[in-house]
């Protein structure tokens, strides 16, 4: 249940129970006024048409960030000023397309606009674009096996009735070493992997929630084919249902500590 990531968020969250609890006169009034439709015209304000909306059946990784987006980080609220790229106006790169008949990777030019509602793809500039998607009608998933790379995506989108999947790749994590030194803190208790950019830092530049096996977590050792570093170093690769972790030790002990720390969460069950 939702209620249980905003027990964890005490600082935007307050989760009273309808049966249990206590509600206080002024709490009701409160809700009165500012119900859910209250919150969600004011947290929702500016959610981007590409963006998915987790729905309650889906895993917890994805209900966890979008209600820390939401209201944690308030990503969307209308007073925002700092968006991202995307939201922005648009996003353009370009990406390694596996082609329908040859099933080789051919390197294509990518726009998302938001402002048009489409992301387009181009073959020969002259000629315009090879294809049209309406935003809405797409999905992007990443697919590291599938596409034998680590920055793999499957974006599937619907034309003509039928559905249709593009395979790409982004070639940078391919052609050089992109790993970053950081320290890392794991909070067995709350199942984050926090990592800082100085060892005294005192707020995290970030944190990988970390699931269980069974929906779809998963700590390897070693690194996913294609990716290799100029030093020898022990990976581990931490999988997760949205994308692939990588991480270099300095040594194997230290990667085995790792693993073994790693597996002891993802084996622990949920806290109610």
């Amino acid at each position: 249940m939702c209620s249980g990531i905003h027990r964890n968020l005490p600082q935007v969250s307050r989760v009273k129970s309808l049966w249990l609890d206590f509600w206080e006169n002024d709490l009701i009034e409160f809700m009165k006024k500012h119900g859910n439709l209250c919150a969600k015209a004011k947290y929702e304000a500016k959610v981007p048409p590409y963006y998915y909306i987790p729905q309650s059946c889906d895993c917890l990784v994805l209900r966890e960030q979008w209600i820390r987006a939401k209201y944690e980080r308030e990503e969307f609220v209308a007073t925002r000023v700092c968006q991202d790229p995307c939201s922005a106006g648009s996003h353009e790169g370009f990406l390694w397309k596996r082609g329908r008949e040859s099933k080789q990777f051919k390197q294509r030019r990518f726009l998302l606009s938001a402002r048009e509602g489409v992301m387009k793809y181009y073959t020969k500039e002259p000629k315009g674009p090879k294809a049209v998607i309406s935003i809405e009608k797409l999905n992007v998933m990443f697919q590291a096996e599938k596409i034998h790379h680590a920055h793999g995506l499957q974006i599937t989108y619907k034309t003509d009735g039928q559905t249709r999947n593009l395979f790409v790749y982004h070639e940078s994590g391919k052609q050089k070493e992109t790993f970053k030194m950081r320290w890392f803190s794991l909070d067995s208790e709350e199942r984050n992997l926090l990592y800082f950019k100085n060892p005294l830092d005192a707020f995290p530049q970030g944190q990988v929630f970390i699931g269980r096996r069974v929906e779809g977590y998963e700590v390897r050792a070693g690194l996913p084919q294609g990716i290799s570093v100029k030093k020898r170093k022990s990976g581990i690769t931490m999988v997760t249902p949205m994308r692939e972790f990588l991480f270099l030790c300095e040594n194997d002990r230290e990667q085995r500590e790792w693993i073994d720390a790693l597996n002891g969460v993802i084996a622990q069950p949920l806290s109610g």
